[in-house]
């Protein structure tokens, strides 16, 4: 028969029992683990879906966005930094160097960063999804200063000489331009996101690549693609230094969360059922009740033998 346990007091081990299941379902979500296609697809599926119904949910607020664009042009002026009008002028001139950076703004700010993905989760799957927090933290956070801090990008400010090179060159460039313009909140320039994804692009490459040419891509591109933002009159060059800003915050969350910088953590990992398995197998041994001793005989005579 069993003993009760007196009124009033609990059972200590199911208590431990309970804790260590909280922990090790904790350890188990911080711990690097191998992705799952299906999952990962719907995530970022999902993710940018909302995203993009957020960032173009915001208010415009037309009139703030204005006088934040001359706050911000006055305030490079005053710095002796407002280059974006020279470079927008002057790669305007050059008409198939200007259409191809319309196509570059409109296209790899996706395509880069989903081959970036798609390469971390079939060569560094213990890595993907700590360098995938950053990416969504940074994403996030950029929603705030949207919110926030309604900014007009440099082609559609009152009295400035700013070119607008989709509408003149008519490419299909920017999605707040021409046709597409109804489709997405003009007035969300801060921060610059195609910064923040490309330099997380870049990084990533820089990183986790082992081929030196890759590692120089992948600084060569968030570089260009700041060019890219100046020269088609879509961002101030402070707008990148928001996108900069984000992106460290994605990096603290992913570190505070991961323990560790995503370049540090193993590039192979067991998948989640496979280390699971691993574990309640590990746990169940360790309870199992260890055998009595067996009570010791009387010492053999000296020089006996055994039968």
């Amino acid at each position: 028969m069993e003993d009760s346990l007196p009124m009033g007091e609990t059972d200590v081990t199911a208590q431990e029992d309970g804790k260590t299941g909280w922990s090790d379902r904790l350890r188990s979500l911080r711990s690097p683990g191998r992705p799952r296609l299906w999952f990962e697809i719907l995530l970022i599926a999902v993710s940018y879906w909302l995203y993009s119904l957020v960032r173009n949910a915001v208010p415009e607020q037309k009139t703030q966005a204005l006088s934040n664009a001359d706050w911000i042009w006055s305030a490079e002026k005053a710095l002796g930094l407002a280059f974006e009008e020279t470079v927008n002028h002057a790669v305007n001139s050059v008409t198939w160097l200007i259409v191809s950076m319309n196509y570059y703004y409109a296209t790899l700010h996706f395509v880069v960063t989903i081959g970036v993905l798609v390469w971390l989760f079939r060569r560094h799957p213990g890595r993907y999804a700590a360098t995938r927090l950053v990416l969504f933290a940074t994403t996030g956070v950029a929603l705030l200063g949207y919110y926030l801090y309604p900014l007009a990008p440099p082609r559609l400010m009152n009295g400035a000489n700013f070119i607008d090179t989709v509408l003149v060159h008519e490419t299909w460039g920017s999605m707040a331009s021409g046709n597409f313009k109804n489709m997405s909140n003009q007035y969300a320039a801060m921060p610059s996101m195609h910064i923040g994804w490309s330099l997380w692009c870049g990084l990533t490459i820089f990183a986790l690549a082992s081929a030196p040419w890759a590692r120089i891509l992948g600084l060569l591109y968030p570089t260009l693609t700041l060019v890219v933002i100046v020269a088609t009159a879509n961002h101030f060059w402070l707008d990148a230094v928001g996108g900069m800003v984000c992106l460290a915050f994605g990096y603290a969350v992913s570190r505070a969360w991961y323990g560790s910088l995503p370049q540090h953590l193993p590039k192979w990992v067991p998948s989640k059922s496979k280390r699971g398995a691993r574990l309640t197998g590990v746990r169940a041994t360790a309870r199992l009740p260890r055998p009595a001793e067996e009570p010791a005989g009387e010492p053999e005579p000296a020089g006996a033998r055994r039968p």
